[in-house]
């Protein structure tokens, strides 16, 4: 999954401590990321090549936004602006950052995605929600915090499920309606206030395909960077009949599919992806 960047290690101990000419600035505009491609990889630029191209007109190195470190790389945030400087400067562009899933080298691409996630939080944050005051950064956590009224804000993390219900040697799968996303995925939806993710499992997929299930079991998890989202992936067993019953808002369509007929390759980026290969490998 794109997570799993081993033998790197991502690191997002807040340690807001002072770029270095080799730290990496990461700039988003809008969906777009700046990089640049050597050969088929994506690089980040460095404070030390943006220094060269903007100059002082950025106090790139006294006003930064730490955001986390992969092995002994630490990665920081840099505005619009300084990516629009940036950008045709040493071949480099402002790319998609939701290509992410085919974009190497994979430490990278979660650097990218992650950042992206963060630059969102960060943008949102600016004043308080209940008295309007800035939000200012805290000093030892990640945190933005009022400046008038004290409110904390940490980032936003959804809590959502993948379902995996089966039956037999059949798995259902399905396809959203009204998405850029045209694959074949499994049920998902996020949790509600007041339930376990036991019973969000059980509600969506009533609510999805109008079906009952059993035997709810735990698979794995999984950050989402896209949507703020921690995937939580349940295997599940179909308790009744087989009948769906599609919420056509949601799902486009929705099917049974035997293990040898599952249209799916193994993509190593996503929880869902993983989690259709297992079943198709019978690991499951």
């Amino acid at each position: 999954m794109i997570q799993d960047i081993a033998p790197h290690q991502y690191r997002n101990e807040y340690k807001p401590s002072a770029p270095k000419a080799e730290s990496f600035l990461l700039c988003y505009n809008g969906r777009n990321m700046l990089v640049r491609y050597v050969k088929d990889e994506i690089l980040f630029p460095t404070f030390g090549e943006a220094e060269k191209t903007v100059g002082s007109a950025f106090d790139l190195y006294g006003n930064y936004t730490y955001l986390f470190s992969i092995d002994e790389c630490s990665f920081y945030l840099g505005n619009t602006n300084i990516g629009e400087k940036l950008c045709g400067q040493a071949d480099y562009v402002w790319e998609d950052a939701g290509g992410f899933r085919s974009m190497k080298p994979k430490d990278m691409a979660f650097a990218g995605i992650t950042g992206w996630q963060l630059e969102r939080w960060y943008g949102s944050r600016r004043f308080c929600g209940r008295c309007g005051k800035p939000m200012v950064h805290d000093d030892k956590e990640r945190m933005m915090k009022c400046s008038e009224c004290g409110l904390m804000e940490f980032p936003k993390i959804c809590p959502a499920v993948i379902v995996g219900v089966t039956h037999g040697s059949k798995i259902l799968m399905s396809k959203y309606a009204g998405r850029e996303f045209k694959k074949y995925a499994l049920l998902a939806g996020f949790c509600e206030v007041g339930e376990t993710v036991e019973e969000t499992v059980r509600r969506e997929v009533m609510e999805e395909v109008g079906l009952k299930v059993k035997n709810i079991r735990y698979y794995k998890s999984q950050p989402w960077s896209l949507s703020d989202t921690l995937l939580m992936g349940f295997f599940c067993d179909l308790d009744g009949g087989e009948e769906i019953t599609l919420d056509k808002d949601e799902l486009a369509l929705a099917q049974w599919f035997d293990r040898e007929e599952m249209q799916v390759e193994d993509e190593d980026c996503s929880l869902t992806n993983a989690m259709m290969m297992a079943f198709k490998r019978g690991e499951v």
